[in-house]
Formats: C-alpha cells, structure tokens, sequence
C-alpha cells in the first residue's frame, strides 16, 4: 500500500440519481496504480456506484504475486459491478499481469483491434465481438441491461437521445448519469511516472553523470543536487521494477571506468573497459523486461560524448584560469598523496591532480614534489630533495 496516498479525487459533477466512477490505469500496472485502484473500489462502494469502469491499457504488472492476487479478488468481489475496457484505438493493450484485471472484471470491452492476454505464459485472450465498443462512451452506454459474472442484478444506467452537429444530425445514446472521473495525486503520477524501465534508467545514469561532474568540478553545487534528487526518484522506480544487482553494479562500474579517464586526461583502456560494463549492465538491468534500444543506443552515445568530449573540456578549463593556469604551476612545490611510481595521485595547491615521474627513483606518498611539466591534465613531477642535489643545492 502506498504510504500517505490520498484517496482519488472525483471532479464535481450535478447531482443525479445514478452515479458512474470512471478511472484510468495505464502504463505498467505498479504499486501506485493498484493502490489507487483500491481506493477507487473502496470509494465507489462507500458512494453506491452503479459501476465503477475501468479504461485499462497496459502491458504488465510489476507488483509482487501477493499483491497482484489481492488486487483481483478485490475486483472480483467488489460490491460495486467493475467494467473494464481496454481502449482506445488497435495500439491499446491488457497484456501479461494487467490482463487478469480485465479477466476479474464482471463487465468486459474492448476497442476493435485491441489485444487482450498473452505474455507471461498467458493466452491470448478471446473476445466476443458483442464486447466491443470504439469509445469509452459507447461502452459506458452499452453496460445497461448487462449482467456483470457472477452478478445476481442487472446494471441500470439511464440514457438520453442527444442530437450531434452534422449534416444531417446525428442522434446517440448518452448516459443521463453523473459521470465522475477519478484522478491520482501529483506526487503519485510522478512515482508512476518514474516507474518505467526507460524513465528509471536515464535517471540513474544522469544522476551519476551530475555526481561524477561535480566531483571533478569541486565544492557542492546545483549538480550534484540535481543528481542526488535524480537518483532518489531513480532508486523509486528501480525498487518498483524488477531490476538485478549485478545489472546496477555494472552500469555503475561503466560509469567508474570513464571517471578514472576522465582524471587522466585522455580516453585509454578505462574508457573501453567503461563502455562494455555500462552496455552489459544496461542489457541485463530488468528482468523480464528491458530498455528499449532506441533508449539505450541514445544514453550510450551521450555517456560517451560527455565523458569522452566534455568533461575533460570543463576541467581544462577550471584549471586553467589565469590564478591557476599551466604556466604558473610549473615549478609549484606539492605533495604525493600515493606512491607516484610512475603514476599516482598529488596535491598542488589543495587541489589533487594525477601525476608522474620520469626518475627511476619512485616517489613515495607523503614525500615533497616540484611541478616538471605539464600534460593535458597530467602533471609531471620530480622529487624535491633529488631534483634539488641534481641542481647541486
């Protein structure tokens, strides 16, 4: 159950004798939407609905099997008739676990060409042509009279001839009823939103991308705030969906190996390295289900680009200003903070920098160092009691 969720909202609406909810499930049927479509059944049954209609389109179910269980017996037990129509248009679909909705259902409809079962082991389901009805209106008209499965009465809904702008006008069935749609709240939307492979993917990666950015920029700013809000609606929508940990781990780990080119100054074996765990991690990241590859191809190719192109760009650019630029570093005095040996990490001037030496002497952590040159974002260095003998100091 969703912690904190309102109850769904219902539009104001004239006073009349018979009452229709109306509600929408679309997309993956999650933890969101099966708790709003509780509380829809919940609501319509403390009103005394005539029915409460279900426009379903969606392609699965992510909640647990318990949940999923609990969801359809409250929909075949509701006291309330629940019709389910799976519409609009061919594109529409009840399939996998969003199937069983449409099967617990007492009232059953679809739009002509809409696909019904199948996926999950599921057979395609088979629908009576006498159930199909091409709008969401023609469905709520055509409930009257009907009796739900299992039902003991018959659905009443009143109807009125009302005349359509035309040449000549065209007369139809409308329901004299008080039709309330129900809608989730804000914050629901957006945790439904953010519950989809392609929508939790690309927040993870961003999030990571602003985090790694920040680290190298310095301080902490609007990225890295950005990207710790974006891994907190990523981690929502992973913890929703079916996601594998050795997925997780190897997307983070693609990322870690750009990093580790990104402080060398230049794209070299980690970047490779990156590039094969990211796309592993990204092609095993759901189980059952995956990121669409139109998504992952995009996400790759901007992981690359910003990686590979534009943060060695930024950084250049941070510490080459005139107070910090190339040319005043040369000569600056640091200090090893790893065994340069040939490669390691200093400090100069607070800031840490990867650095090497060209002696056969290594540089031990802790040990002084003079700035030689310059390479990209590379500093070479030499030890300072070595280069001050070799000097004759």
């Amino acid at each position: 159950m969703l912690i904190g969720a309102p109850a769904p909202s219902f539009a104001s609406a004239p006073a009349r004798t018979t009452r229709i909810d109306v509600v929408e499930i679309s997309g993956l049927v999650d933890r969101v939407q099966a708790d709003f479509l509780e509380r829809a059944l919940r609501d319509a049954a403390a009103h005394r609905a005539a029915v409460l209609v279900v426009r379903l389109d969606s392609r699965d179910a992510v909640v647990s099997t318990a949940d999923m269980g609990r969801l359809v017996t409250e929909v075949r037990s509701s006291p309330v008739p629940v019709a389910v129509w799976v519409g609009p248009g061919r594109e529409a679909r009840a399939t996998g676990g969003a199937a069983r909705i449409w099967s617990a259902a007492g009232l059953r409809g679809v739009a002509p060409g809409a696909r019904v079962g199948g996926g999950n082991g599921l057979p395609v389901a088979t629908v009576d042509g006498r159930a199909e009805a091409a709008t969401l209106g023609d469905f709520i008209v055509g409930l009257d009279g009907q009796m739900p499965t299992g039902g003991t009465t018959a659905v009443h809904i009143p109807t009125t001839v009302v005349e359509r702008p035309g040449r000549p006008p065209q007369r139809q069935l409308a329901p004299e009823a008080e039709v309330r749609f129900a809608s989730p709240s804000l914050l629901a939307e957006l945790l439904h939103g953010v519950s989809t492979p392609s929508a939790a993917y690309l927040l993870l990666v961003v999030g990571l991308l602003l985090l790694v950015f920040e680290f190298f920029t310095g301080g902490i700013g609007v990225a890295a705030s950005v990207g710790v809000l974006a891994l907190v609606l990523a981690g929502y929508g992973l913890g929703a969906l079916p996601t594998r940990p050795l997925g997780l781990a190897l997307v983070a780990a693609g990322v870690a190996g750009f990093a580790v080119d990104v402080q060398a100054g230049a794209p070299r074996f980690w970047s490779a390295a990156g590039t094969v765990l990211f796309t592993a991690g990204s092609f095993f990241l759901f189980a059952g289900m995956g990121v669409p590859l139109l998504v992952l191809v995009a996400v790759l190719g901007g992981l690359i680009a910003f990686m590979v192109a534009a943060m060695p760009g930024v950084i250049r650019t941070r510490y080459s200003t005139p107070t910090i630029g190339r040319e005043s570093m040369l000569g600056e005095l640091g200090e090893a903070v790893s065994d340069v040996d040939p490669d390691g990490v200093v400090t100069v001037r607070g800031a840490p920098w990867r650095a090497r030496t060209n002696r056969a002497t290594p540089i031990r952590r802790g040990e002084a160092v003079r700035v030689a040159a310059i390479d990209g974002l590379l500093l070479e260095v030499e030890p300072l009691e070595g280069a001050a003998r070799d000097a004759g100091h």
